[in-house]
């Protein structure tokens, strides 16, 4: 890998006024200077060079800076140039083919972090943050993102893994040193050390749901009859119209997806088509979308129109609430109110009605309460489990951690102890990339973008 040198586009695609060309490897310098009208095997570290790219023709292709971080001050701790040429997708392309003609290759997706954590300047958790950073969808997650790249979660780990492994060179001493019988005092002490990294390695677990939510969302699903005002929610959510708003019934007749804010935490909000009797073929695929999304929804907000009298098109939207985390929503509560929030709670003992109008704003403070109420109080500081890879791995240390305790209770013998807690330490070094597969590590960063 070290004799390859990667390029691509760094930057986002579209019109811009600056795209970059990103090149990482030993002979970086050396290719970005073949296509380049200024010196830069000898130019300074970090200096920015004002130049033009030329083809091999020697005609100018654009106008260019190149910056120069030469290992191992640089991103992937290779020598790394990079091209900030003008944004537009046409020149980005022929600068990127003119480096490739010039004896780079094409980066694979995630392929400059992943440099980066094979050399070392970042470890597996911290490598999966950079993936977070640029896909955070509030501020709250990217302070969390942010915090797990600069190694928050990273520095837990270590610190609980040099804990058992303090207890492991413990133990290997006392099987060394037979004579001085410290059997008994030594595994006293292991095992009030074991108790106290399982309640870490515990706490970090507890934090997993609330790591997901911030990194994809809380699902929710907004349900209801036609004209109950689900579009209308929806572009309430999002700030800016953005579904169909009328009179006419069924006009949405398909799934819209949007990510909003709410007090930090990002919802991934599913405004459905209205669920109804209906015989036009493409409404009913809709509304069985709806009912999907009802379904595997995190949270349900179930519309119900104040102004009118229940029917049996609501009494549909009733028997998709059992059992599931669901709010109430009463809507247009500015007009005469037929349908009352008590005839509601009747019906639906355990749920929680809320009465809003969309129109005037009336119960929407209440609704984003209710809502940050259910996915509770983070701590937007702490460290998280990011993934189910991760937790499975956690997991695994409190078992063997466990295990240990169980062999110590059961006085096996202390050198069995040792075999548990180098099982957990296994998983630990798992964790943070010391120790796993390159299928792992090349599934990690295929979720990536190229140029990152």
């Amino acid at each position: 890998m070290k004799e390859d040198t990667i390029s691509a586009i760094a930057t986002a695609t579209g019109a811009a006024g600056v795209g970059i060309i990103r090149l990482s490897g030993e002979n970086s310098i050396a290719i970005a200077e073949k296509i380049f009208d200024k010196p830069l095997t000898k130019a300074e570290d970090r200096r920015i060079i004002f130049g033009h790219v030329k083809n091999f023709s020697g005609d100018i292709v654009d106008e260019a800076i190149a910056l120069i971080m030469r290992a191992p001050k640089s991103y992937t701790k290779e020598n790394v140039v990079e091209l900030q040429c003008h944004g537009g997708s046409v020149v980005l392309r022929e600068v990127l083919k003119l480096t490739f003609e010039a004896g780079a290759r094409p980066a694979e997706r995630g392929e400059f972090t992943k440099r980066a954590f094979l050399n070392g300047r970042i470890d597996l958790t911290q490598a999966q943050a950079v993936l977070d950073v640029i896909q955070a969808k509030t501020s709250a997650a990217l302070t969390v993102a942010q915090n797990q790249l600069a190694g928050k979660t990273s520095k837990t780990i270590h610190e609980i893994r040099q804990a058992i492994l303090n207890s492991v060179a413990h133990i290997e001493a006392t099987i060394d040193f037979p004579e001085d019988d410290l059997d008994a005092v030594t595994l006293t002490e292991v095992e009030k050390n074991i108790s106290a990294q399982i309640v870490k390695l515990n706490e970090l677990l507890k934090n997993q749901a609330a790591g997901k939510i911030l990194r994809e969302g809380l699902e929710t699903a907004i349900i209801g009859k036609p004209n109950v005002g689900k579009s209308s929610l929806l572009n309430f959510f999002a700030k800016t119209e953005r579904a169909i708003v009328t009179d006419i019934p069924g006009t949405t007749r398909d799934s819209i997806e949007e990510f909003v804010n709410v007090g930090g935490i990002p919802l991934k909000i599913i405004d459905t088509a209205g669920i109804r009797n209906s015989n036009d073929a493409v409404e009913k695929i809709g509304i069985e979308r709806a009912k999907d999304c009802a379904q595997r929804a995190e949270l349900i907000l179930a519309l119900f129109d104040g102004s009118r009298p229940l029917d049996d098109e609501d009494e549909e939207i009733f028997k998709l609430l059992p059992n599931r985390d669901a709010l109430i929503l009463l809507t247009k509560i500015d007009l005469p109110q037929i349908t009352t929030a008590e005839f509601i709670t009747k019906k639906m003992t355990a749920a929680q009605v809320i009465e809003i109008s969309l129109k005037s704003g009336a119960g929407t403070d209440k609704l984003l309460n209710a809502i940050t109420e259910r996915v509770g109080v983070i701590d937007f500081e702490m460290s998280f489990v990011r993934d189910e890879r991760e937790a499975n791995l956690l997991r695994r240390a409190v078992k063997h951690l466990h295990e240990a305790q169980k062999t110590i209770r059961l006085n096996f013998g202390i050198d069995f102890v040792s075999i548990d807690l180098r099982a957990a330490l296994e998983c630990l070094s798992s964790l943070t990339g010391e120790a796993v597969g390159e299928d792992v590590i090349n599934e990690i960063f295929s979720k990536f973008c190229i140029g990152k």
